[in-house]
């Protein structure tokens, strides 16, 4: 982000929609209300400073969308629908409100829920908003529809990328979004429904970068079979919009009298990463472009291309090396493993063969859990471990407030018991969008902890007791319920199973071999 006087173009309002609210001072609905708003206002203040977060930017886009009508405009003679102008994106950043209502059941009458609804409104001063666009751009979240690369004329028509699709249809359903202008959208042909959602280090906001990690990326980004359809030198800004088919490469090319098999650029590498990952800034692209070269999964063409370096351009050529078509799964090994190890041996000596083991091993290994996620995904079932992930940093949040010497203050107190409500509200209260599947007995706690205001500062930290004490209970529930319900047919799906054994992660997961009925 260019440097600006964040103090002077921020300023945040919080507005309650519900008349009676008031009354909700201190209570559940009260503090998720004042967690919404200061959250946000503080990621987008400390974005000064170290940058933004990649979930923190992709949570503003999905803001900005849902804040726009997105309704048809003219190019060309053509009515093209959901866009929206430049005037109309920055107009809405300059004063951009957010409403989100919270279901809860009523303290006074458990049989009753209710909702309770805020808007959030930030001021951005014009040219902050239009870098911001721009950034939105430049992530390939939107696209013009007129050929334009920047945000300096008013009537520009933009659209949202399948890429863009996909992030906005996940924020709408982690937080119960309903507009049918977004569910348009969501439901039109131009979401591809597809993207590969990458891991990140929780501490960094770094992509992880472990081997395993890399060769599920290079799969995905060579695809199952080689795209060598047409030309890998378009010019196209969004030549790619599917993540289940690779790069567009050449199939055999040759230079100075030597034959290379399955040609792309370096341009091409950028695009497709770029288009078909969550990835947020080009610069993650050439540090993956630079971890795809030192694995040996691709190498430059000699003489046309520098060897110690990823080149970003067109005049870059590289071809998928046999270690890379075996990455991919292009060709296998003798023993049906990407590095030759044998399936059937644990590499710590160790058989794994109980699920809780294998769940245990998804949590830990950035890959693994790569790919579980895209299987949940696929089995509709992926709030479990988005659950189970968020309430791991909930855990981490609360022993953090509470090892404060001498004692946690109550501002942070009451901000991390703001982060359970909102929890609470995501995946556990009745009728919430993710609504998790738990014992009624628990859910029954749940909603009577929840709902019960938290008193005065002294009964607060006594709240947060019992709430993350309640949280540990739910999580644990919901890791038996992945362990014993979704790991064995995880391990067990074709689809899986085979990308499994090529990351040699069978033996850790207990996965079955190829010699098992």
């Amino acid at each position: 982000m260019p440097a600006m006087d964040w103090r002077q173009t921020l300023k945040m309002a919080l507005e309650v929609t519900n008349p009676n609210m008031a009354a909700h001072k201190g209570t559940p609905a009260g503090l998720l209300a004042r967690r919404e708003a200061l959250e946000l206002a503080e990621r987008i203040t400390s974005a000064r400073t170290r940058g933004w977060l990649s979930q923190d930017f992709k949570d503003l886009f999905s803001t900005l969308m849902v804040s726009l009508p997105l309704i048809p405009h003219r190019v060309r003679f053509h009515m093209i629908d959901h866009t929206f102008t430049t005037e109309e994106a920055i107009t809405n950043l300059g004063s951009l409100k957010f409403s989100q209502s919270n279901r809860m059941p009523d303290p006074k009458d458990s049989s009753r829920v209710v909702t309770t609804t805020t808007t959030t409104t930030f001021s951005m001063a014009k040219e902050m908003a239009r870098s911001v666009c721009q950034k939105f751009l430049d992530a390939r979240f939107i696209e013009s529809v007129d050929g334009k690369s920047d945000f300096n004329s008013k009537s520009s028509v933009w659209q949202l990328t399948p890429k863009g699709i996909h992030i906005l249809e996940r924020f709408c359903n982690r937080n119960g979004i309903q507009q049918s202008h977004v569910r348009d959208v969501t439901n039109s042909s131009r979401n591809a429904g597809a993207l590969v959602v990458l891991e990140r280090e929780h501490e960094t906001d770094r992509l992880n970068r472990d081997g395993d990690t890399l060769k599920i990326l290079f799969s995905r980004f060579v695809g199952h079979k080689a795209n060598d359809e047409g030309g890998s030198d378009s010019d196209s800004l969004h030549e790619f919009c599917r993540s289940n088919v690779g790069v567009r490469m050449i199939r055999e090319r040759r230079f100075n009298d030597k034959l290379y098999l399955y040609t792309f650029t370096g341009k091409a590498t950028v695009d497709w990463l770029m288009d078909c990952c969550s990835m947020v800034d080009k610069r993650e692209t050439y540090e993956v472009g630079g971890l795809f070269l030192e694995q040996g999964f691709m190498a430059p063409v000699e003489g046309y291309t520098p060897r110690d370096r990823f080149v970003a351009s067109k005049q870059a050529i590289y071809y998928v090396t046999p270690l890379g078509e075996e990455v991919a799964g292009w060709i296998a090994t003798p023993e049906g493993s990407v590095n030759g190890e044998a399936n059937g041996k644990p590499r710590d000596g160790t058989m794994r063969d109980s699920n809780a083991n294998r769940m245990g091993v998804i949590i830990t290994n950035p890959a693994a859990r790569l790919l579980f996620r895209e299987f949940l995904q696929e089995s509709h079932c992926a709030e479990n471990l988005s659950f189970y992930l968020e309430v791991q940093d909930f855990t981490k949040q609360y022993k953090e407030a509470k090892a404060m010497s001498p004692a946690p203050k109550v501002e942070v107190i009451r901000e991390t018991l703001a982060a359970a409500y909102s929890l609470y509200n995501a995946f556990l209260a009745p009728g919430s969008p993710n609504e998790l599947n738990i014992d009624h007995s628990l859910r029954t706690q749940l909603a009577s902890r929840m709902t019960r205001a938290v008193g005065d500062d002294t009964s607060m930290l006594k709240s947060l007791d019992e709430v993350a004490l309640l949280f540990d209970r739910a999580q644990n529930s919901i890791f038996k319920l992945m362990a014993s319900d979704s790991v064995p047919k995880f391990v067990r799906s074709p689809k899986y199973l085979q990308q499994i054994r090529e990351r040699n992660l069978e033996s850790s997961l207990g996965a079955p071999s190829r010699s098992s009925p």
